[in-house]
């Protein structure tokens, strides 16, 4: 298990340049939303995406309207997790129907980049692509929710989204650590 640090406030987000699951090539500018967007880094095995996977697409649902793109990124080594491999993204992206483009970074620069630790990570940034958020989904984790749950990334976005500005209350994601190629 691993969880990443805090949010670095007004960190900018790196470019990128990926291939999705779609056929087509997404770059940060082209995910980019008027108002926010997020990054998230998950993968298709990871227990902790698995279970929050239903919460995910409805929160992501429920941002578009506030203006705010979304892109997920897989990074992992497909040689060592072969179930995150591009054609297993790709069946997976058509199963769950994602809301948002599934990327692959193959070469795992995107998560070099934005120091991404565990699947899943959140990055969420304001309308000048300059970080206000870096936290979990929300407060169940991989847990069943019954109930009322806070949901902390629907949140935070809808916050930046009205004011360019994130929480100063943030919660670490919680997850599979990045599965890093051998260098």
């Amino acid at each position: 298990m691993a969880a990443p640090p805090v949010c670095d406030f007004n960190w900018p987000a790196p470019d990128f340049s990926l291939p999705a699951t779609d056929g087509s090539e997404y770059s940060l500018g082209e995910i980019a939303g008027e108002t926010g967007t997020v990054v998230m880094f998950i993968c298709n095995h990871c227990p902790y995406v698995l279970a929050v996977l239903d919460r995910l697409k409805r929160d992501a649902s429920e941002l578009l309207p506030f203006g705010i793109g979304m892109a997920a990124i897989c990074s992992n080594d497909a040689i060592s997790h072969p179930d995150d491999s591009f054609e297993k993204m790709i069946e997976m992206a058509d199963r769950e129907n994602f809301p948002f483009p599934y990327l692959h970074d193959e070469d795992q620069t995107v998560a070099r980049a934005y120091g991404a630790a565990c699947t899943p990570d959140f990055f969420g940034f304001n309308a000048s692509l300059k970080l206000q958020y870096r936290g979990r989904l929300d407060d169940a984790g991989r847990k069943s929710v019954h109930g009322e749950t806070r949901r902390d990334l629907l949140e935070a976005m809808k916050l930046i989204s009205k004011t360019g500005s994130g929480p100063k209350t943030q919660y670490s994601s919680m997850g599979c650590s990045i599965k890093w190629k051998n260098m």
